[in-house]
C-alpha cells in the first residue's frame, strides 16, 4: 500500500484497519472460542433487486464493537464495503455510497448489510467480522449469487 495515496487521517486509518482486520482475519481467527459469528439472507437474486444480509453474533455486543462487512468477487480480492461504529456511526466505501447500508440491533445483538440496485459485480462471498484492536473475530462466509436474464 502506497501511503502517497492517503488523502486524510480518517481515509488512512480505515485502510489501515482493513489491514489489520485482513492480518487477524486469516491468521489468528479462532482466537475466541466463546465468540461466534453467524451469517443469515445469503439468495440468487436479479440485478436491480435488494438484499439484506443479517450478521448474529454472541460472546460480545454489537453495541460495544466495530463490526465491519467485506466481501470477496470470485476471483478478486478481499473489499472493504464499511462499518458500523460502537456508537453507531457508520463509514462505507465510496464505491457502494448510494447502495449500502449498515444497521444493527442490538436488543437482538445483529448488525445488517442492506445492497440495493444489486449489479451482477456484487455477486460473491460476504463476511461480517468484529474489528477491535485486540481481536479480529471472523464469520463464516456467505455467498450472494445472481440469476442472469435473458433479454
Amino acid at each position: 500500500y502506497n501511503i502517497s495515496r492517503c488523502h486524510s487521517f480518517t481515509f488512512c486509518t480505515i485502510i489501515f484497519s482493513f489491514l489489520i482486520l485482513h492480518f487477524y482475519c486469516f491468521f489468528i481467527t479462532g482466537s475466541s472460542s466463546s465468540h461466534t459469528i453467524t451469517e443469515s439472507g445469503g439468495d440468487v437474486k436479479r440485478p436491480g433487486e435488494s438484499i439484506k444480509l443479517t450478521c448474529t453474533v454472541s460472546g460480545f455486543s454489537v453495541a460495544e464493537a466495530y463490526m465491519d462487512w467485506i466481501r470477496q468477487r470470485p476471483g478478486k480480492a478481499l473489499e472493504w464495503n464499511g462499518v458500523i461504529w460502537s456508537g453507531g456511526s457508520t463509514y462505507y466505501n465510496s464505491a457502494l455510497q448510494n447502495r449500502i447500508t449498515i444497521t444493527r440491533d442490538t436488543s437482538k445483538n445483529q448488525v445488517f448489510l442492506q445492497l440495493t440496485g444489486l449489479k451482477p459485480e456484487d455477486t460473491g462471498t460476504y463476511y461480517c467480522a468484529r474489528d477491535t484492536v485486540k481481536e479480529m473475530l471472523c464469520s463464516s462466509s456467505l455467498k450472494l449469487l445472481f440469476l442472469k436474464m435473458n433479454p
